[in-house]
């Protein structure tokens, strides 16, 4: 696995794992467009897994190109996250355990009428996994902190 920026791989796999971020997804729309997308989603075993609607726009999109850039990071300051390159692999099995896992991490026990919204769908969802080929880390942290951080430092979200 190629990685570049200040954490380690095993780093960047527990920061994925405890992030409660979304994952923004980028992938090419049919007029040569970036498209970008965000989703929840579970890091196990190296990948994501997310789930989408089998005919979202992105799911139509990924079908014929897997190739996807991703990012996870916060939006206010200070700055860290991890973006990369991977390929998607859509699928039917594992949508209903994939999108419980993500509505828990996501929600906790908050806003059950869109928990059951979602599970109301759920036979119409895909799996969405994304084996990353490549990492970028970054940290500002210790430049825009009152109180720099480590730089070998993960944080902690």
């Amino acid at each position: 696995m190629k990685t570049n920026g200040p954490w380690e791989l095993a780093d960047i796999h527990n920061w994925l794992g405890d992030s409660r971020y979304p994952l923004r997804v980028s992938c090419v729309g049919e007029d040569g467009y970036p498209r970008v997308v965000s989703l929840w989603y579970i890091f196990r075993d190296g990948k994501f897994h997310c789930v989408s609607h089998r005919n979202s726009p992105l799911v139509k999109l990924l079908r014929k190109s897997p190739k996807v850039g991703f990012e996870v990071s916060p939006n206010q300051p200070p700055y860290c996250g991890v973006r990369g390159q991977g390929d998607a692999a859509l699928t039917g099995d594992g949508a209903a355990d994939t999108l419980l896992l993500a509505i828990d991490r996501y929600l906790g026990g908050g806003s059950q009428s869109l928990a059951r919204w979602l599970m109301s769908r759920v036979e119409d969802e895909v799996t969405i996994t994304i084996t990353p080929g490549r990492f970028f880390s970054w940290d500002y942290r210790y430049r825009m902190d009152e109180q720099p951080a480590q730089r070998d430092q993960v944080p902690v979200t």
